[in-house]
């Protein structure tokens, strides 16, 4: 039921308060993500981890996303998490993530700067919650550079 979907607003609720702690990228971030959170388009029910190690091959069944994460909101943020994995060496590939957003967007008739927004709000939450945890989160924070520069280019 609709009733059991977490809403990305949500979803994104520690980004503020890690925007505050950490400031740089993550503020960003966090500046972004509520633009995003407060004008959704396209409001679906999205898996919200999307990405090479939870979607597989299941023979006869074909292929099928595991592990959903039961969210609600634009469909474009069910796109963001595929572009920091699968680790560092491959998300700052020279060209690669303005690649990967053009294939994208074309695909699935998204906007590429929003797409590309989603994706700079989404490696912000998600380095907000690895240095909550109190461990380094180098990819997700090079990912948000890497977004935010793209963004800026145009």
């Amino acid at each position: 039921a609709l009733a059991d979907l977490i809403p990305l607003s949500a979803w994104f609720a520690e980004l503020e308060p890690a925007a505050a702690r950490y400031g740089d990228v993550v503020a960003h971030a966090a500046e972004v993500a509520r633009n995003l959170l407060n004008d959704q388009r396209e409001i679906a029910v999205l898996h919200g981890d999307l990405h090479h190690g939870n979607v597989l091959d299941f023979g006869t069944r074909g292929w099928l996303a595991i592990d959903p994460k039961r969210l609600l909101g634009e469909r474009g943020f069910d796109f963001a998490n595929i572009f920091r994995n699968p680790d560092l060496e491959i998300a700052k590939s020279p060209g690669r993530l303005a690649r990967q957003a053009t294939v994208i967007a074309e695909t699935a008739q998204l906007d590429r700067t929003g797409l590309l927004r989603w994706v700079l709000a989404y490696a912000g939450l998600s380095a907000a919650w690895i240095l909550n945890d109190g461990d380094g989160a180098t990819l997700d924070l090079t990912v948000a550079e890497i977004a935010a520069a793209e963004i800026a280019r145009g």
